[in-house]
């Protein structure tokens, strides 16, 4: 139930998201790393199990436990104790969580997504959700969730891409008929401009919530100018990106 083992579960299963709670303030770290720790639990329960009643009882657990974060229950969980004491401490939005719970339900089966409109719902519950999440842990209000979601949409967008070869290796549909990766690229950078045209609306407060998009520009990017489905930033990029909007909190 400490801070430390959802330190260590994001370390070894995010480590992007890792590395931009560690370039965070210490002060922020309490926050983010429960939230982190609980969408890598939600994130990885649909593949720990060929069976898909398996992998729907998983997600249903974790939906009961943010449902009812105000009773307690299962305090002693690595990661829903240190959850639950978030939730009651900050006011975070439940039924935000719920939605990204939910979403992964489209992990477990085969089938594509219902059109650009499926896939856009998608990321809008899962990665958008999460940042705004964060953000909220750190005192964002509510005139924020537009920047916020925005940014949190086209981090997803990107990452999402980055993902395709492996969901296709497992047997996914990661991608709609008739919708391209490019097609998916120019939507997250459409995004990530109206994020940016709105960022005078997120408290400088929130910055260290927003760190985890710090590759977001440069896969969108990658991802419309190349043939390839295999998308990565160079890891003196990566670092350099990382260090830039660390210390300027620029997004």
């Amino acid at each position: 139930m400490s801070l430390d083992a959802c330190a260590g579960l994001v370390q070894r299963g995010d480590p992007d998201r890792f590395l931009a709670v560690m370039a965070a303030p210490v002060a922020v770290r309490a926050q983010l790393l429960p939230l982190y720790a609980f969408n890598l639990e939600v994130a990885r329960a649909p593949w720990v199990t060929q069976e898909p009643l398996i992998a729907e009882m998983r997600l249903q657990w974790w939906r009961d436990v943010v449902e009812n974060a105000a009773s307690g229950a299962a305090r002693a969980h690595e990661v829903a104790g240190p959850l639950h004491a978030l939730i009651r401490d900050f006011g975070l939005p439940v039924e935000v969580m719920d939605r990204l719970i939910a979403a992964r339900r489209w992990d477990i089966h085969r089938a594509p997504h219902d059109g650009i409109a499926g896939l856009t719902a998608y990321l809008d519950d899962t990665g958008a959700g999460l940042m705004w999440l964060a953000a909220r842990a750190l005192g964002a209000p509510e005139g924020a969730e537009h920047a916020v979601r925005a940014y949190g949409w086209a981090t997803a967008a990107a990452f999402y891409l980055r993902a395709v070869p492996e969901l296709v290796a497992r047997g996914r549909r990661p991608l709609p008929e008739g919708v391209t990766g490019r097609d998916l690229a120019r939507l997250g950078l459409e995004r990530l401009a109206a994020a940016r045209q709105a960022r005078r609306s997120v408290p400088k407060g929130v910055a260290p919530a927003l760190l985890a998009g710090w590759q977001t520009e440069g896969l969108l990017r990658q991802a419309l100018a190349s043939e390839s489905s295999h998308l990565g930033l160079s890891e003196f990029r990566r670092r350099w990106l990382l260090l830039r909007q660390g210390v300027t909190g620029h997004w």
